[in-house]
């Protein structure tokens, strides 16, 4: 690497010098003949010191990568020798080109015979037009296959599929070779078809924290709604809990002793559009009066900038919110009774859409909710 950067700063001096030269000669009323002996000089430097450097350093280059190169063919070929499964090296027409140990005792034949001769004649002739033919269209590039066939004579006859094998073959480009090759990997027809055991599978860790951080939500929401005093501490308490930790914007609405809903909480950042939704009417809100009829609605990508009803000057509210995604439950204790309001989470910015893992969380907070404001 030294004698690189010193080639490098050299030449870089020699074109230095170069340019020095073209400047010069292009000064009114110069003397063109030392400057002639001047790039003579450089010209003969370049032929008798910096080329000859050039080839050297080519030349080991050369040399250190055809060592590295030696290296890894002597790893394929020791790779090639102790895989625990039959590999043969075949050419286009079936030929074998090299066996490996395994191949050996599987055919019953020295590697040394087998180079040079079809593989075809170590099968039944029921199966030798059928090799041939697919080994000649992998090695056309038409894709890789797998291919039944029956040896002449077969390693274990008692078997229940009668020593069939099944082939597996790939196309491999050698290097420095015009054409390609077909590798062969064989094994037993019915150990090919023996179905793999199923990967223990591994826990997510990330998956696993989000499940404890509910269940921490889970746990404070409810402390939370059994320290309130009075109805009218419930949609504050839990929005406080939600707020800023399972979402941006939390609105809650509920019923109102004469009929109707009224807007009993809203967190949100400070600003018009905050201001806007708490003097909304939650039964002009089309996503409140959806879940007060059919149930909770999970929105992960919002289309709809109406859905959350519009401010007074006819502007949507989510627009001026910036919501990415939305959740709204109704308030509902599970056993049949009357629905007392609802619960809407909004994300804004670049935050992840809500999850069903998150929605369903929040449908027990909701719960959670509606029997507080029901037991006092």
């Amino acid at each position: 690497m030294a004698q690189v950067e010193e080639f490098g700063a050299e030449l870089a001096d020699f074109r230095r010098r170069v340019e020095e030269l073209r400047s010069a000669r292009a000064l009114p009323g110069a003397d063109p003949l030392p400057v002639l002996d001047t790039a003579l000089l450089e010209l003969r430097h370049m032929a008798e010191a910096l080329w000859p450097r050039y080839e050297e350093l080519a030349a080991a280059e050369r040399h250190r990568g055809g060592r590295e190169e030696h290296h890894e063919h002597q790893l394929l070929r020791a790779l090639f020798q102790r895989l625990p499964v039959a590999v043969v090296l075949l050419d286009r027409d079936g030929v074998v080109r090299r066996f490996n140990p395994a191949a050996t005792l599987l055919f019953g034949v020295r590697a040394g015979y087998a180079t040079g001769r079809a593989l075809t004649g170590w099968l039944a002739h029921g199966s030798r037009a059928v090799l041939r033919s697919q080994v000649a269209a992998v090695a056309r590039g038409e894709g890789d296959r797998s291919v039944v066939v029956r040896p002449l004579r077969p390693p274990d006859p008692g078997r229940p599929d009668g020593g069939e094998l099944r082939a597996t073959l790939t196309a491999l480009r050698p290097p420095r070779e015009p054409r390609a090759v077909v590798l062969a990997v064989f094994q037993p027809a019915a150990a090919a078809t023996v179905p793999a055991v199923p990967a223990v599978p591994h826990p997510d860790l990330a998956e696993a924290t989000r499940n404890a951080e509910l269940m921490d939500l889970l746990d404070e929401s409810a402390a939370a709604l059994i320290l309130a005093d009075s109805p009218k501490e419930v949609p504050q308490r839990a929005a406080e809990v939600l707020y800023g930790r399972l979402a941006d914007w939390v609105v809650v609405d509920v019923a109102a002793p004469g009929g109707g809903l009224r807007r009993a909480a809203v967190l949100a950042p400070a600003g018009r559009p905050r201001d806007a939704v708490a003097r909304q009417d939650p039964a002009s809100c089309p996503l409140v009066v959806d879940a007060l009829r059919h149930g909770g609605v999970l929105r992960p990508h919002l289309d709809d900038p109406g859905i959350l009803g519009r401010d007074a000057a006819g502007a949507p509210v989510l627009a001026g919110a910036r919501a990415g995604s939305l959740l709204c439950v109704p308030l509902a204790d599970g056993a049949g009774g009357p629905v007392l309001g609802t619960l809407t989470l909004l994300r804004t910015g670049g935050r992840r859409a809500f999850e069903l893992a998150e929605a369903a969380a929040v449908e027990r907070i909701a719960r959670h909710v509606a029997l507080a404001l029901r037991g006092l």
